[in-house]
């Protein structure tokens, strides 16, 4: 195994045996180094059966992760082709994941494609025994929404009571909150329960919340013993999987002797698969684990925040993270995946400044710089505080993992310990015992947050191959995620929006061409004019199943029958052919809302009163095939029978838009907004993910933004300021802005008026930096002002001569309308030079227009008169 991944991954094809042997080297005494642990410890058992069925899921063509947590630092598992990342390459470590000084399991996630996870966990459980691999119990709790309408169900209460309580409880399931907390922060729900019936509820509810309400299994847990289970730990039936479950959690049942194997679901891994598929209908065979690291396009696309459906990178704040990073290496991925988190973020200025030479790098000591050269002298991964404590302390890496161990624990007898070891280990190597300490503090205080780089690393792998390939294949990624999120309507929004973005063509959904899920079409050249050469030709088709109240299973029986026996030709031909199981009336409601039969008929309005009819249509075919018995009539005579067309008037374009975003869950082919073009360019409307996009992290953004109001909910902040959030959407998609004081009002009579509105907002990142927060300013109905709203002669910009800022200068101006004003540019050359520049073409200004041109990153100011 590690002669075969030496000539893969090491091995170059000008090397001699000589070189050959010396790079080889150290791969074999690290393997023979793991090896003499391995035994040791009794694990090769382990190590051999998550190789047999990694191996059993490769061979089936199942998607396997490069690997996920410390186990990506071991050779032995890199040689088996259990991790697919060379540890001496990217310099993990063992003993993060083995401790030979601390006996422990060992623990392998693996990460397979969502889609066929299940099939490995078959091949296991046909392997080793139906009766000796079982999954792992878990206990669900009772939360607030769930207690609740228990509660509410046991005393009686309606449904429609309690669901409308329920609805008031915010819902996070990455963070929820306690009922307690809800009513703390919703002021309708803390004056709701004032309520009689609704006061005896939440006081029942408050004592059971918390508790224990029904068993469940482990999302990933497998154990597998070597002789039936039942003769070692009391199972549990789930009527709902015919595998046994154990009665131990995963905390006991380790204690109780056995092994524990994760078998993960990444959906990534699914785009990934799917993505790879689309591609090789082209022709192109592409294996991810050999693409090249130092690809031009993918380092420029994430170096411009363009990270919408990349792994790991694409939160607002990681967006900005990246075009102040301009990444241009691997190594500048995996310190991103470890930095962006709680903590240690506060360090990422410092390493952006670092990397393009704005700030010294620091040196802790120089017997330390070659370990933390790679992240700029900033301590970012665990194995960092390990190689540290080796290298100063003459630590032992076991000894150097229980150290970094007791410093996130922060023991202090412990502590207190390892202090003293470390300074004396230091006084070895000539390091004074106020200089020790001072390292020694430095680490505690990092090994508190300090990310695993194994981990890291093996999600790094995963991020840059999406990267890549939205980079390289934009047209077969974007398919490949609608698809993954198909009956999820927010995230089809935004990858729609950003597939526009990119220049791809979103084909509407045809009954005659469409799959079931999203396809990749040939358009004409037209189409995508202008595009980027990887996207002109291609665009998307949109999937029959992807419109709401329409199952993928009906779809996929009219797809059948359009490739047997050709396609549909009218309504009544699509209503005679489907067997009715496949249609009925919500179903054809929402396919003619989408425009899915325009081709059998253009007027929607008429179609979706003759839904009755195809039905019929339906009905009448299955009888007769049934009954077989031989019409008098031929299938011309018997349409001919059936009713004609009802005479109605078609819907108007905002009519046939709203029934669209019925159909979608979003708006589509455009938006309302579009209706009002003219309005926007007088007010300087941007979109929300144009404002969003690159926010500065320490000053934040300001803009005009306009939507329609899909909903609003009151909240209260912690120092208990009653606010509003609303959610709105705009071209973009959805977005949610929170209004404060006098805005709150005003909104509120707006969405009573359900006219599009027009605000003032800012915008900035929040603390954890992964969400970027919307503040209304000022707020009105579109058209109305929503601020000042006088024209001005002149826009003076100062700037820098930078191609990138002046780019992104056009592309903005790009976006306003035609008027009377004249736009200066004051270029910096440098050595204080400044060039004067008037731009021929001129624009209407107006002070949104000027705060969409301050904002630009490098603009100092930009100047109305």
């Amino acid at each position: 195994g590690l002669e075969g991944r030496l000539n893969a991954y090491v091995f170059k094809p000008d090397m001699d045996t000589a070189q050959q042997e010396a790079a080889a080297k150290p791969y074999y005494e690290r393997l023979d180094y793991e090896l003499g642990i391995i035994e040791k410890m009794g694990f090769p058992g382990y190590f051999l059966i998550v190789a047999d069925f990694i191996q059993w899921a490769k061979d089936q063509d199942i998607p396997v992760g490069p690997g996920r947590g410390s186990g990506a630092g071991s050779v032995v598992a890199w040689a088996l082709l259990i991790t697919n990342l060379d540890p001496l390459e990217f310099d993990l470590l063992f003993e993060r994941f083995l401790n030979p000084e601390r006996v422990s399991m060992p623990d392998f996630d693996i990460d397979f494609c969502q889609d066929r996870r299940e099939e490995v966990i078959r091949y296991v459980q046909d392997k080793y025994g139906h009766d000796q691999v079982a999954q792992i119990i878990t206990f669900g709790k009772l939360q607030a929404r769930m207690v609740l309408r228990d509660v509410g169900r046991v005393i009686g209460l309606s449904y429609g009571q309690v669901d409308g309580l329920c609805k008031l409880v915010p819902n996070n399931p990455a963070k929820p909150v306690t009922l307690a907390q809800a009513i703390d922060m919703v002021p309708k729900l803390a004056s709701a329960v004032k309520d009689d019936e609704n006061k005896k509820l939440v006081e029942l509810a408050l004592i059971l919340e918390g508790l224990y309400r029904h068993a469940s299994t482990h999302a990933a847990g497998v154990v597998i013993g070597d002789r039936p289970l039942d003769k070692l730990i009391p199972l549990y039936r789930d009527p709902r999987s015919d595998m046994p479950v154990t009665q131990f959690d995963m905390k006991w049942v380790e204690q109780a002797g056995l092994v524990k194997f994760d078998f993960l679901g990444l959906k990534t891994l699914t785009v990934l698969s799917n993505a790879v598929q689309f591609i090789a209908e082209r022709g192109i065979d592409i294996d991810l684990d050999h693409i090249p690291v130092d690809d031009d396009r993918t380092y420029e696309l994430l170096s411009k925040g363009e990270s919408a459906g990349i792994f790991q990178l694409e939160s607002d704040g990681m967006r900005s993270v990246l075009t102040g990073l301009k990444p241009n290496r691997l190594e500048d991925i995996i310190a991103l995946v470890a930095l962006y988190r709680p903590g240690p973020m506060d360090n990422i200025p410092a390493f952006i400044n670092r990397k393009h030479g704005r700030e010294e790098i620091a040196s802790l000591h120089p017997m330390l710089d070659s370990i933390l050269e790679e992240t700029y002298g900033i301590a970012v991964y665990q194995e960092q505080v390990m190689q540290i404590a080796q290298t100063l302390a003459g630590y032992s890496l076991g000894e150097a993992d229980l150290l970094r161990r007791a410093m996130g624990k922060k023991k202090v007898a412990e502590m207190d310990a390892q202090r003293v070891r470390f300074i004396e280990g230091a006084a070895n190597n000539d390091v004074g015992e106020a200089e020790a300490n001072g390292i020694f503090d430095t680490l505690s205080k990092f090994a508190g947050y300090g990310f695993n780089k194994s981990h890291a690393a093996a999600y790094a792998v995963v991020a840059y191959q999406t990267a890549y390939l939205k980079a390289n294949y934009p047209v077969e990624f974007m398919a490949a995620s609608m698809n993954l999120d198909l009956n999820n309507s927010d995230k089809l929004a935004s990858f729609v929006t950003e597939a526009k973005r990119m220049g791809i063509p979103i084909l509407p959904p045809d009954i005659n061409i469409s799959q079931p899920r999203f396809s990749v079409e040939t358009v004409d050249a037209d189409m995508t004019e202008g595009a980027r050469k990887e996207v002109q030709g291609r665009g998307i088709r949109y999937g029959l199943a992807a419109m709401k109240n329409v199952g993928e299973q009906a779809m996929a029986a009219i797809v059948t029958e359009r490739t047997a026996n050709g396609p549909f030709e009218t309504i009544y031909d699509l209503g005679e052919r489907v067997d009715p199981q496949a249609l009925n009336k919500r179903m054809l409601e929402n396919m003619v809302r989408g425009g899915a039969l325009d081709g059998l008929n253009e007027n929607r309005a008429q179609t979706l009163e003759a839904i009755p009819i195809i039905l019929r249509a339906s009905n009448e075919a299955k009888a007769r095939k049934e009954s077989q018995i031989v019409s008098l009539f031929d299938d011309a005579d018997l349409r001919a029978a059936m009713p004609p067309l009802p005479e109605v008037k078609a819907w108007s374009p905002l009519e046939t838009l709203k029934e669209e975003e019925a159909a979608f869950g979003y708006y589509l082919t455009a938006h309302p907004l579009d209706l009002n073009a003219d309005d926007l360019a007088a007010q300087g409307v941007q979109t929300a993910a144009q404002l969003l996009t690159d926010v500065p992290p320490d000053e934040g953004r300001r803009g005009v933004l306009a939507g329609l109001i899909v909903e609003t909910y009151e909240r209260r902040s912690k120092r208990g300021k009653v606010f509003l959030n609303v959610r709105f959407t705009d071209q973009s998609g959805p977005f949610e802005v929170s209004f404060f004081d006098e805005t709150i009002a005003k909104v509120q009579e707006l969405a009573l008026r359900k006219v599009p509105i027009v605000m003032n907002v800012s915008a900035d990142i929040l603390p954890g930096g992964d969400r970027v927060n919307l503040t209304a300013r000022t707020v009105a109905a579109l058209g109305e002002s929503a601020g000042p709203t006088q024209r001005f002669k002149e826009c003076r910009i100062d700037c820098p001569a930078d191609p990138e800022v002046l780019g992104s200068l056009k592309t903005r101006l790009a976006q306003f309308k035609q008027g009377g004003g004249q736009i200066t540019l004051h270029l910096r050359t440098g050595d204080d030079d400044e060039v004067t520049i008037t731009l021929p073409h001129r624009v209407e200004l107006n002070p949104a227009a000027r705060s969409a041109l301050a904002d630009i990153p490098g603009v100092r100011y930009a100047a109305l008169a």
